[in-house]
């Protein structure tokens, strides 16, 4: 959505349609001699002394004198990047609930161990910033236009002006599997030992999850699937285009309810807003709900139109993060949640 930063409902929609995914240098150099991938220290020690670039899908190249170690980014990314033993010093983007527990979009993160910078959207504290010294700035991007997410634009120059290069890594109109590769590059480049046994087996995992959600769609070819999120006026039903999960999902052969092009017309093509009164529009045999605290919760939610819809009332409602955590490890159990629901689902709609 190109003006994804450019109101709190252009803002809104990137969330509900799901086109919306601080601790110091690369687990490879951080002296901790367990943690080093056996053979890969002598490699590790010269990428760490020499230059460091990464092209991004701006077609932006960064580059530093060595490998980036005070990295700051999008919380999502951090996340994805912990994956791979990669820490961030500092993280933007929601990261911290009411509660002091940490939000479905920090993985694995020990968020108390970074900075956080911002915490919504809107907020980057520019000082916080600045004093980690960081040596690169690393976000997604949900538009065409290579907007930095969650980075302010009304604050963008200044943030820029700090002096780190910035990566942006596209989620825009592309499958899952291309940003997946994509974070998996930056942290090699950044440190991390892509050939270990932890990430092979999280890629064979992915790729097996990819097989079974696969042939549980061809095997229930009818079983039809509304992607949504909930607010408290408006019910968001996402079109399957643009989202890096549901274009891979269906291209799976996941049969999606799909809002036409003229009722997502007004969100870019993201999304059609439905008010509660009109929530079973679509028929639906499952319903995948927004599971980020942006979104109000299924088991939240009191509207009666919703506790009366077929699938709702079937227990045929699962989470999706419509902000994926781009790690095989986190990505792998998102396919399988489907696979599983489109195998047990029962044809209600």
């Amino acid at each position: 959505m190109s003006n994804a930063r450019a109101t709190h409902l252009s803002r809104r929609g990137i969330l509900a349609a799901g086109g919306a995914l601080g601790l110091g240098a690369v687990l490879a150099a951080c002296g901790d001699d367990d943690a080093k991938s056996s053979g890969s220290d002598k490699e590790t020690a010269a990428a760490k002394s020499g230059p460091w670039t990464f092209k991004d899908d701006r077609g932006t190249t960064a580059k530093a004198d060595k490998i980036p170690a005070n990295i700051v980014s999008f919380i999502g990314v951090a996340a994805a990047l912990h994956d791979y033993g990669i820490e961030s010093k500092g993280v933007f983007g929601p990261t911290k609930l009411k509660d002091g527990k940490a939000d479905v979009q920090a993985g694995d993160l020990d968020i108390s161990k970074v900075t956080i910078i911002g915490n919504e959207w809107g907020q980057f504290n520019i000082e916080k910033y600045a004093a980690l010294s960081p040596d690169v700035l690393i976000t997604t991007m949900f538009d065409s236009a290579g907007t930095l997410w969650y980075v302010p634009e009304e604050s963008k120059k200044k943030i820029l002006a700090v002096g780190a290069p910035s990566v942006g890594i596209s989620v825009y109109d592309i499958q899952l599997p291309t940003p997946l590769a994509r974070m998996l590059e930056l942290a090699k480049s950044l440190g991390a030992d892509t050939s270990s046994a932890t990430i092979t087996a999280a890629k064979k995992r992915f790729e097996d999850a990819a097989a079974r959600l696969r042939a549980a769609a061809k095997a229930k070819p009818d079983i039809k699937v509304l992607a949504g999120s909930a607010s408290q006026d408006i019910f968001y039903v996402s079109g399957s285009n643009l989202s890096a999960d549901l274009e891979y999902y269906k291209a799976l052969g996941v049969n999606f309810v799909e809002p036409p092009a003229s009722a997502l017309k007004a969100s870019g093509g993201w999304f059609e807003n439905l008010s509660w009164e009109n929530v079973d529009k679509y028929g639906a045999d499952i319903i995948m709900m927004d599971n980020r605290t942006s979104a109000i919760q299924p088991a939240d939610i009191t509207e009666g139109t919703w506790k009366k819809l077929p699938a709702v009332k079937a227990g045929q409602v699962i989470a999706r993060n419509p902000e994926p955590i781009l790690s095989y490890a986190k990505c792998a159990p998102l396919l399988e949640d489907l696979a599983k629901a489109i195998e047990n689902a029962k044809k209600v709609s």
